[in-house]
């Protein structure tokens, strides 16, 4: 097995790109040294509406965006979102993909797990990983079932900024 990413700061930082990009379902798929996103047409359209999509996509060639970043490219963007946070007391948006993602990172991580893929729709994800011991396993969750570790990692983060503000002071 590779060495184990932060994958809490990589799928943030992923997260805040596709934000920008207004992307909110889409599939991500991490080979070694690259992750490579394709974004989905949201689920949310009629069956009729679906066909004339599909219709004018496969005459017009278009398909869904794709986005591929190396990890120097995921730290750039790691760097430049730290940059743009300044009201670090400000309850963030559990529902925003950049949040959504860095919870999904924090869980992977305190399973010591290495990402293979993440799919994720409007109210749910399934994720792909393997173990320590090489074994894959796959899991089909709601986005809110992590709404308690988001708690957790919020409750943690605003601890270590009251932490660092009393020493400052000292």
């Amino acid at each position: 097995m590779t060495a184990t990413r932060r994958y809490d700061e990589d799928l943030r930082a992923i997260g805040q790109a596709l934000e920008a990009r207004d992307v909110s379902v889409f599939e991500l798929k991490r080979l070694t040294d690259w992750y490579i996103i394709n974004s989905m047409p949201e689920q949310t359209e009629s069956v009729r509406s679906k066909l004339w999509q599909w219709f004018g996509q496969s005459r017009s060639g278009s398909s869904p965006e794709a986005l591929t970043l190396g990890l120097a490219d995921v730290e750039k963007l790691t760097q430049a979102g730290r940059a743009r946070r300044s009201e670090p007391d400000q309850l963030p948006n559990v529902h925003s993909v950049s949040n959504s993602l860095r919870t999904i990172g924090a869980y992977l991580d305190s399973k010591e797990v290495e990402l293979l893929e993440l799919h994720k729709r409007r109210i749910s994800i399934t994720l792909s990983y393997r173990d320590k011991a090489g074994q894959e396993h796959k899991e089909d969750r709601a986005i809110s079932s992590f709404n308690n570790l988001f708690k957790e990692l919020y409750g943690k983060r605003g601890q270590t900024q009251k932490n660092s503000a009393m020493q400052e002071s000292k």
